[in-house]
């Protein structure tokens, strides 16, 4: 119980945030040698995320009805990394770059660069200005993501500030596109479990929805109301340190 309890932490804090989810999970299960972490936690960590964003922009997914433009572009955003995750998965490349020194890398490397598009101008809003272009363009760059260390969140962040989004808007835009993502993961990862007929639903799985809502919910919540306030340079500068860390211990 206490794996899973931090393995959801873990989840509901890094999946929204930009400083990536999975690899956070790689590293604490690698080093801190987790029995708990299988494809149903997994999935169940990722559906406890899942509700919990539907949960907190239920407002906004009503908007959707009335105004479907919106969530076209919002699913034509989310609809590149899905079908290249689908294709990394399948052919099992996604396992091949899941280590500890591709995860060093890349998350100094993306921690800088979104460093230098922080520093864009702060004009831009979901409503007036979130084109298809748009949509396309965060679309492309959440691909990058799929690369563990990346950061789903702080790559569609990132390629947002490119755009001259505001820090709140940016934010937005990358809950929103996480809501067709997570809900992907969750229903390939129940349906990868029906087939290897592992499908069973324990208090353990119940447990790591519970606490990945909790804790999704909360980093939401605090996390579009700092962005709103505050630049991102204290993600920069965790990712950059965890970076040098990993890189250290990958070397020596």
């Amino acid at each position: 119980m206490i794996e899973i309890f931090i393995l959801s932490l873990i989840q509901g804090i890094t999946e929204f945030l930009p400083v990536s989810s999975s690899s956070h999970l790689i590293l604490i299960s690698k080093y801190l040698n987790f029995d708990s972490q299988s494809l149903s936690i997994d999935v169940s960590l990722h559906i406890g995320s899942f509700i919990a964003v539907i949960f907190y922009f239920y407002k906004d997914l009503i908007e959707f009805l009335n105004n479907k433009i919106i969530f076209f572009k919002i699913l034509l955003s989310s609809i590149p990394v899905m079908l290249v995750g689908f294709f990394l998965v399948e052919t099992g490349i996604i396992e091949k770059i899941r280590n500890v020194k591709i995860i060093a890398f890349t998350t100094i490397f993306f921690g800088i660069l979104l460093f230098i598009s922080d520093k864009f101008k702060l004009e831009k809003n979901i409503d007036n200005n979130f084109t298809f272009k748009s949509a396309i363009f965060i679309g492309f760059f959440q691909i990058l993501s799929l690369v563990p260390g990346v950061s789903r969140s702080g790559i569609a962040i990132t390629a947002a500030r490119l755009l001259n989004f505001k820090r709140g808007e940016s934010g937005k835009i990358s809950f929103l596109i996480s809501i067709p993502i997570l809900g992907a993961v969750s229903f390939f990862g129940i349906k990868n479990l029906i087939f290897s007929d592992s499908l069973s639903f324990t208090y353990l799985n119940l447990l790591s929805i519970i606490v990945s809502f909790f804790f999704s919910l909360m980093t939401i919540k605090y996390f579009l109301s700092y962005i709103n306030k505050f630049s991102l340079n204290i993600f920069v500068y965790y990712r950059v340190l965890l970076g040098i860390i990993l890189l250290v211990i990958a070397y020596l």
